[in-house]
């Protein structure tokens, strides 16, 4: 098993450049959604410029490396498949599935955001922006501390960060009423 590590390299690599991608789609979303209802010509022009960006990232980058990473971690559940009977990999794989069905309700926003159907406002962007962050620290609080207990610790911080965000995303909405060049 002298490639073991090179798998897992391989797999966390691919796992940093999927998250990379999740955290800045939904940044271009906003930025769609709030170039499409700017004037003409500026609708048209930033209007086609993120769809191309938004295209290049998640076709490039955001889905190679969701599967590349996938395919990685079967690699290791296949060399380590005692992992399978221990319960802080039940709870992550049960995150893994929220990470994926989480991307597949990015691709649609995608999808209709490319055929220039608006169906969500960019507020909802910025707060669907921040669904990956939060798997992110479930997972790898999971995969380093490796206990229940100390996850649940770990889901209350993720709760605790939740609702700082929550009153940032607040306090940040407020700033850009009375501001809106901020």
């Amino acid at each position: 098993m002298e490639y073991y590590n090179y798998i897992k390299s391989l797999h966390l690599i691919f796992v940093i450049t999927w998250f990379a991608g999740l955290f800045y789609i939904p940044r271009l979303f906003v930025y769609q959604i709030e170039s499409f209802y700017k004037p003409s010509p500026d609708k048209e022009i930033l209007g086609k410029q993120l769809k191309l960006m938004s295209k290049r990232l998640w076709y490039i980058i955001t889905w190679p490396s969701a599967i590349l990473a996938t395919i990685f971690a079967i690699w290791l559940l296949i060399l380590q498949p005692y992992w399978l009977e221990q319960g802080w990999m039940h709870v992550k794989l049960g995150f893994v599935v929220l990470l994926i069905l989480y991307h597949l309700k990015t691709h649609q926003y995608f999808n209709q955001l490319q055929n220039d159907v608006v169906k969500k406002t960019s507020s909802f962007m910025r707060i669907w922006n921040e669904g990956a962050t939060f798997i992110l620290f479930a997972v790898v609080f999971l995969v380093i501390l490796k206990s229940a207990l100390n996850w649940v610790f770990g889901v209350i911080g993720i709760v605790v960060l939740g609702i700082l965000i929550m009153l940032g995303f607040k306090l940040y909405k407020n700033i850009r009423a009375k501001n809106p060049d901020a």
